[in-house]
Order: structure tokens, then sequence, then C-alpha cells
């Protein structure tokens, strides 16, 4: 199972110039890694808000580009019912967002439709 979801990705790239759709998958890059570290050093910082809000962005951020897995573990973390260790979540957030990440540069520089 990719962590980026094919039709969203393809829908960019159909709907937008090359040049957008890779300044797009760039820049969601950069947020997806900066938003995982924020959350990480919230855990590490014992910040339950910032722990929160971080997530909250995350999940955002993770929908918007179509990383379906990353976001659902990012809503289960921002969720204040849930009882799960934020360590243990913001391990699989790091985990995912690394592989979202890496399909991000893939796209990046093989954008789908390419010649």
């Amino acid at each position: 199972m990719s962590a980026i979801d094919p039709e969203i990705a393809g829908q960019l790239a159909s709907d937008l110039p090359r040049e957008d759709f890779v300044r797009i998958l760039r820049t969601f890059e950069d947020d997806l890694g900066r938003l995982a570290r924020l959350l990480e050093e919230a855990v590490a910082a014992g910040d339950e808000e910032g722990y929160r809000r971080s997530a909250h962005s995350l999940a955002g951020a993770a929908a918007a580009v179509g990383a379906r897995r990353l976001e659902q573990v990012a809503r289960i973390a921002m969720d204040h019912r849930n009882a799960a260790d934020p360590r243990a979540l913001a391990l699989q957030v790091r985990q995912e967002a690394a592989q979202a990440l890496a399909e991000l540069s893939a796209l990046a520089e093989h954008p789908p439709g390419a010649s």
C-alpha cells in the first residue's frame, strides 16, 4: 500500500502545470517534515497542547497531499480522548512521514504523465 494516494497525486498532476505540481510537492515535503519534528519536540517536552496542535496541522497537511496513513495516525494523536502513548504515536508519525516524504520526493522527480 502506497503512503500517498495515487488518485490525489494524479489529479494534482493533471490539474496543474508540471512546475507548479513539483513546487507544491516540495512545499508539502517541507511541511510534513517540519510538522513531524514539532510533534516529536512537543512529546519530548511534555507539551500536550503543542502535541495536539502539531498533530492537527500534520493531519491537515497529510490529507491535502493524500498521505492517508499519516493522516490517520495524526488524527489519532490529536484526539484528546485517545489514551495511546504519545511517544509511540510520535514514532508512528515519524515512520509514516518518512514513507510519505520518500514518495513525495519520487513524485516530484517523476510526476505522473511526465514524459
